[in-house]
């Protein structure tokens, strides 16, 4: 994960794209309107610089809502963003906020005890771990029985059209490559959740110009791809790929750029605990079998 986090690095605040991630939380938000929880804990997974964390104290206002993200920049402009000190603390306390806090980790690896927080939510995270099974098993783990998650992510459809241009251009290179919301249907049922509900959505973003196509290729990323061709220096496959790219214009004069989003949420099925505090939850209608979770005392 060296890769992306020294992609992510580089781009401050994702300011270049914050248009666009706050437009999906806003609209994950607004799913949440038909589900009835009122979680105490939340974890924000891969929260990046924490722009969606105002939208979630806004919609649980008692809750503690805890930050993960696996680059340290993002983590320290959130500490230093949100983390209130001296009399504001105490203000918070008062008025009964549990308030933020922020833990530099992985998502597949996050620091909370087994079975505490009653919510994970994660705003176009996922598509960027490159083990995003491990992700969601670490989410059952972390979350309370019956707890939720709740996710959005890209998918295959993204950014096809530099994909294409990238093949018509004879670039040798990986692009990003992103999971089918049906296979992350069948990755929440395979590791304890129960009903997972998936649907998606394609938003095109349209350019009069190839530079402001590219800018916000950039700022939403780039291709954190570790396969990436080493050849994609200098000026020629640039030229190249700037030429494959006008040919794409529609009938209107105007670039496209798909954005292919999908949208997951689904409970934690019911567990088991035996003497040894060992909790079993059913991986699988179908199968029978039972994944073991160990209880952290």
């Amino acid at each position: 994960m060296t890769h992306v986090r020294q992609q992510f690095a580089r781009r401050g605040t994702l300011e270049d794209a914050r248009f666009f991630y706050d437009e999906i939380a806003t609209r994950m938000i607004d799913r949440l309107g038909y589900i009835k929880v009122a979680p105490e804990r939340v974890v924000d997974a891969g929260c990046g610089p924490g722009n969606s964390l105002y939208l979630l104290a806004a919609r649980y206002p008692q809750a503690s809502i805890i930050g993960v993200d696996h680059c340290t920049s993002f983590i320290e402009h959130c500490r230093n963003q949100y983390v209130p000190k001296g009399l504001k603390s105490i203000m918070q306390k008062l008025k009964g906020r549990q308030g933020f806090s922020f833990e530099l980790a992985d998502m597949a690896a996050m620091p909370m005890a087994a079975e505490s927080v009653d919510m994970v939510w994660s705003n176009l995270a996922l598509h960027w771990h490159q083990q995003p099974h491990d992700v969601i098993r670490e989410w059952r783990r972390v979350l309370s029985n019956s707890g939720l998650a709740m996710f959005s992510c890209l998918g295959p459809g993204t950014l096809r059209e530099v994909r294409n241009a990238v093949a018509a251009a004879g670039i040798h290179t990986q692009t990003m490559q992103f999971v089918d919301m049906h296979d992350f249907g069948d990755i929440l049922l395979e590791n304890g959740f129960m009903d997972p509900v998936m649907d998606q959505e394609v938003i095109t973003l349209t350019y009069r110009t190839v530079d402001a196509l590219l800018k916000d290729v950039r700022g939403l990323g780039g291709n954190p791809s570790e396969a990436r061709g080493d050849g994609l220096k200098g000026r020629a496959w640039y030229r190249r790929l700037r030429e494959a790219l006008e040919a794409g214009r529609g009938e209107d004069g105007l670039l496209r750029l798909s954005l292919e989003v999908a949208y997951g949420h689904a409970w934690c099925r019911p567990v088991r605990q035996n003497a040894a505090g060992e909790t079993w939850c059913r991986s699988a209608p179908s199968s029978g079998r039972y994944v073991k979770s160990v209880r952290a005392r």
